[in-house]
């Protein structure tokens, strides 16, 4: 074996052949950099092309910017002149109390242009709908057939709508919103308590959740985001549970507050109570929905006998119908015929 070896070393073309193969190799290795480009040039590039994404949003975030500032400017003088009237007719004395400022809260409606606006409208609304009441029926002749008595009545009516118009926008609007938060409510229990178990903090989770339950509640993610910015500033971090709780009015989201303050006070699992809490606000969610199906027979009576029925009957008793009288129709003119 080590004769055979020594003897092809010392044969001058397999020496030939080794060498020639050596430096093929390094020639193919040296040359595939060339072939397969620069890395620091392609890299350059593509950091290049970066900046040059982030400068057209740079961009575009800063045009839209001023875009709304130039907006928000018609917008404040607007709600100066708002603020103006209702300051001078001293308006929050007489009609915003606590329960107001809950309702607008509830609703979406937070700080003091809201309720500024608010009262403004409730101002104006009245004369609106009785103007419009007044043009209805002493200038285009609605009611002409009323006494006088009934067309003072319905613009008194007109205005008493304006006044509460505001009012009922508000309770409407505050009760899709509850709505919107209840549905998705039980979701997000349980990406927070999947968050919390994974390590992560309370403020996390709520950034977190936040991200991922905004395709099902813009409502509810808007709400984890201000009191994760809540628990980051305030003094106290129950006031910020407190306020998430005052800010929905739900009493599922009153009794999780409730339990992170106290998870948070004597040191209990968060993750314990926020399982709890999860199931607790699916069984409600899927009670709710029980609850509606059992209403939904009652509620079909009157539309079953008012629009099912005579339809039914008609499909029915129709060509039944149809034969008779054609029989009739034909008996007749036989009897005639015989005649």
């Amino acid at each position: 074996m080590v004769d055979q070896v020594a003897k092809s070393l010392s044969d001058p073309s397999f020496l030939i052949a080794l060498l020639v193969g050596i430096a093929v190799f390094a020639t193919a290795f040296t040359a595939l950099p060339a072939f397969g480009g620069n890395p620091l040039k392609v890299r350059m590039k593509t950091v290049a092309l970066e900046r040059e994404e982030l400068r057209a949003k740079q961009r575009a975030r800063l045009q839209a910017e001023a875009d709304r500032r130039r907006k928000g400017g018609l917008r404040e003088e607007q709600s100066v002149g708002m603020r103006n009237i209702v300051d001078r007719l001293d308006l929050r004395r007489a009609l915003v109390d606590q329960n107001t400022l809950s309702k607008l809260r509830v609703a979406g409606f937070r700080g003091q242009n809201p309720v500024t606006k608010f009262l403004f409208f409730r101002l104006v609304l009245p004369f609106v709908g009785l103007m419009l009441a007044l043009v209805y029926i002493f200038f285009l002749g609605g009611l002409a057939d009323k006494p006088m008595l009934i067309k003072f009545f319905v613009c008194i009516v007109a205005a008493y709508a304006g006044f509460y118009a505001p009012v009922m926008y508000v309770s409407n609007r505050a009760t899709k919103r509850k709505q919107s938060i209840q549905l998705a409510w039980p979701d997000a229990l349980d990406l927070m308590l999947i968050c919390v178990e994974s390590g992560m903090s309370v403020e996390a989770a709520f950034r977190k959740v936040a991200d991922e339950i905004g395709a099902q509640s813009v409502e509810l993610a808007e709400e984890f985001v201000l009191t994760n910015a809540e628990l980051s500033f305030l003094q106290e971090r129950k006031q910020a549970y407190e306020n998430l709780a005052s800010r929905t009015g739900l009493e599922s989201v009153k009794s999780v507050s409730q339990a992170l303050t106290q998870a948070e006070r004597y040191g209990t699992p968060v993750a314990h109570a926020l399982r709890v809490l999860a199931n607790e606000s699916r069984e409600m969610r899927m009670t709710a929905a029980e609850k509606k199906a059992a209403a939904l027979p009652p509620k079909l009576t009157v539309p079953m006998i008012l629009f099912f029925l005579p339809v039914l009957f008609i499909i029915i008793l129709g060509p039944a119908g149809i034969t008779v009288s054609q029989r009739g129709i034909f008996g007749d003119k036989h009897t005639s015929s015989s005649e």
